[in-house]
């Protein structure tokens, strides 16, 4: 009788998301095209001797590479979603697949400004036409991509009507830093190629590391928040506390907030009253100022009640 009446009290705590499905099949799609158009420029650039060819097919290998980190944080997370391991689910392991992705975007940032600082005082020959061709190929190929991807940054960002994918928008800033390579690479080279401005191509290498570094440390900085569970807003919290402390007998010693999935929170609070009530009148009144998907509450007598109830 005790034992159903416990599994009565449990529930999942799988907190993917809706989209979570969604996410994970056009993450999938991407690495498709970009695998398939590795393979061809790669086997081009082999038959036909393009250097310039062969280079980008490698260049995208390293990011099919990149995404595949992605996917592997979807199939992880979608494998051990019901998993009793971990307390409240697996969403964090798809932010910390956007974490690792940010930092690798970090790491390419620095490897393009590196190379194109070197090439900025060596430069080398540069074969205008077939470059052109291979820019506009990558350039088509990562902005389909980013269409597929496109609801991952298209996203409701108020931190407690929704949240943001992480790990998507990990994948979509890495083609959309494509994107740009293949734009900032076109209007270099085209100036290179009519003006004689051979210098471009490099300064613009310099200045597309800048922008895809700055995106990467900001996907570090709103993926790191969720990891350390600091990126509820002080808002939040403060109604919890104000919703708890209705009675002015009430005070709130510990509130602990934090996110375990897409505009899913958690909460635990410990109360000090001079006239306990039961749990679920606490948890009650949380949960009518903020929408909660898993709630503990701990409620202590205060040592002023505990003295008036002997002096009654």
């Amino acid at each position: 009788m005790q034992q159903s009446q416990a599994k009565a009290w449990k529930h999942d705590h799988d907190y993917l998301g809706d989209q979570y499905d969604h996410n994970e099949r056009q993450t999938r799609l991407v690495i498709a095209l970009t695998a398939a158009t590795m393979v061809i420029e790669i086997a081009a650039g082999a038959v036909f001797g393009s250097m310039a060819l062969l280079a980008d097919g490698w260049h995208m290998a390293s990011h099919a590479s990149a995404l595949s980190i992605t996917a592997f944080a979807y199939w992880f997370a979608r494998r051990h979603r019901h998993s009793a391991q971990y307390s409240f689910g697996t969403w964090k392991v798809s932010v910390l697949g956007g974490f690792t992705s940010a930092v690798v975007l970090g790491m390419v940032a620095l490897l393009i400004a590196a190379e194109s600082i070197l090439r900025l005082y060596d430069p080398h020959v540069i074969s205008f036409d077939q470059a052109i061709g291979v820019a506009f190929i990558g350039l088509v190929v990562n902005l389909a991509s980013a269409w597929l991807l496109r609801d991952g940054h298209h996203h409701d960002h108020h931190p407690e009507r929704g949240h943001p994918d992480h790990n998507l928008r990990a994948a979509y800033l890495h083609v959309l830093a494509d994107a740009l390579t293949s734009v900032a690479a076109i209007f270099a080279l085209l100036c290179g190629k009519f003006f004689g401005w051979g210098w471009m191509d490099p300064a613009m290498g310099v200045v597309g590391s800048l922008v895809i570094g700055r995106w990467a440390y900001g996907l570090v900085r709103q993926t790191s928040s969720v990891l350390l569970d600091g990126d509820v807003e002080q808002s939040t919290r403060a109604a919890l506390r104000e919703a708890i402390e209705r009675e002015s007998s009430d005070l709130v010693a510990d509130l602990h907030v934090w996110r375990v999935g897409p505009g899913r929170l958690a909460a635990i609070a410990v109360v000090v009253t001079e006239d306990p009530q039961s749990p679920a009148v606490y948890k009650k009144r949380m949960e009518t100022a903020v929408e909660l998907a898993h709630v503990t509450v701990e409620v202590n007598r205060s040592v002023e009640g505990v003295q008036a109830a002997l002096a009654g």
